[in-house]
């Protein structure tokens, strides 16, 4: 197995795909490998590349220049640019929200740049100003979507803003190919999980590939939870001693999860006073009030099975519900009731399942804070 991830698993199993989605664990070479496919398919065919970042803070700076410099001088210290160009470019050039390959000219003392960019950056936050242009040269091109994952920092309604994105890119073209890559950060609240109907994601193991398709239509998209780096990467030193599982997670290519607290006893069902339960996206948590020898406090766990008074129980949810025991946000209490039970929340006495049902709930929490 190789030690840097390769497209050729997921290219292979899904040829026709429009997109290819993979998320692992840190610089296993997901952007390179992209990067490196676009380059080769320029000079091969001079179609041109779109970067697609969040924001547009993340193409300011260093963080433009040096996007494209792994290809400059990858991990062996070869120079791929000059390699797959056959010595007529040596490095990369951005400027204007464009990457041109170029090669330093001695006698002139300036670089000398191609006659047109390979590459075009784009931001998901400043895509407004680009609706009237049209970028031709993408037609067999790629357009990739970097850090699509992010650890609660999406922008709102990010998805449809992916899509007016893409549609300003495609415009009527059929031939691009979309690549979407990510560090494994946020199982429980990536938007795209959800809106591209990519069900199994929760379920996928590392060198797991999955092949969606879409009842009558021609789409697919192709999804790959990259292998683990079999003998690890030589940067794993620095941080493979220390014992906090945050970091284990980080290294390791798991899904990254805050730590929450866990219930260190049991308790009885006589113990609980009260059960209330949380809808987000697909999970149903079911919240118990637990009163175990004057210790009181809330211990959240996931329900496997039916609400059974669903017309009677109070029920907070993301989702519109006219019943009167619906809620929405619980952490800003629209009467009493729903302030007795945010109080556990405010005391710190609420207690968690697992790190992952801790995860869904401080997503759910944040969807109370941060919507309209």
């Amino acid at each position: 197995m190789s030690k840097y991830f390769s497209l050729d698993r997921i290219m292979k199993k899904a040829p026709t795909a429009k997109y290819f989605i993979f998320f692992g664990e840190r610089s296993n070479g997901k952007t390179h490998a992209v990067l490196e496919y676009g380059i080769k398919n320029y000079l091969k065919t001079g179609a041109q590349m779109a970067i697609i970042r969040r924001w547009q803070d993340d193409f300011k700076g260093k963080r433009g220049s040096a996007y494209f410099d792994s290809l400059v001088c990858d991990g062996l210290g070869v120079n791929k640019i000059k390699k797959y160009s056959n010595g007529k470019f040596d490095h990369v050039v951005y400027y204007s929200s464009r990457w041109y390959l170029a090669y330093y000219d001695e006698e002139l003392k300036k670089d000398i740049l191609d006659i047109k960019p390979f590459a075009f950056a784009f931001a998901l936050t400043s895509m407004e100003h680009e609706k009237g242009n049209s970028y031709p040269g993408l037609a067999n091109g790629v357009i990739f979507f970097d850090e699509f994952m992010s650890r609660g920092n999406y922008v709102p309604d990010e998805f449809v803003l992916l899509m007016n994105t893409l549609s300003t890119l495609v415009r009527s073209m059929d031939s691009v190919k979309i690549f979407m890559a990510a560090n494994t950060v946020d199982m429980i609240g990536c938007p795209y999980f959800k809106e591209m109907g990519l069900k199994h994601v929760k379920e996928m193991k590392p060198g797991d590939i999955e092949v969606y398709s879409y009842g009558n239509s021609p789409l697919k998209v192709a999804v790959q939870y990259c292998d683990v780096t079999p003998e690890g990467k030589p940067s794993d030193i620095y941080f493979s001693a220390f014992d906090n599982p945050k970091i284990k997670m980080v290294t390791s290519g798991m899904w990254e999860l805050d730590i929450y607290p866990h219930l260190i006893k049991g308790y009885k069902n006589k113990d609980i006073m009260y059960s209330y339960f949380i809808k987000y996206e697909d999970e149903l948590l079911q919240a118990d009030i637990v009163n175990d020898e004057n210790d009181i406090y809330t211990f959240i766990h996931r329900k496997t099975t039916p609400i059974k008074h669903e017309d009677k129980d109070i029920i907070f949810s993301t989702e519109a519900n006219t019943q009167n025991n619906y809620a929405g946000k619980l952490s800003k209490p629209i009467n009493k009731a729903v302030r007795k039970l945010y109080w556990f929340y405010v005391a710190n006495k609420v207690f968690y399942a697992s790190n992952e049902v801790g995860e869904i709930v401080a997503k759910y929490l944040y969807w109370c804070n941060n919507s309209k």
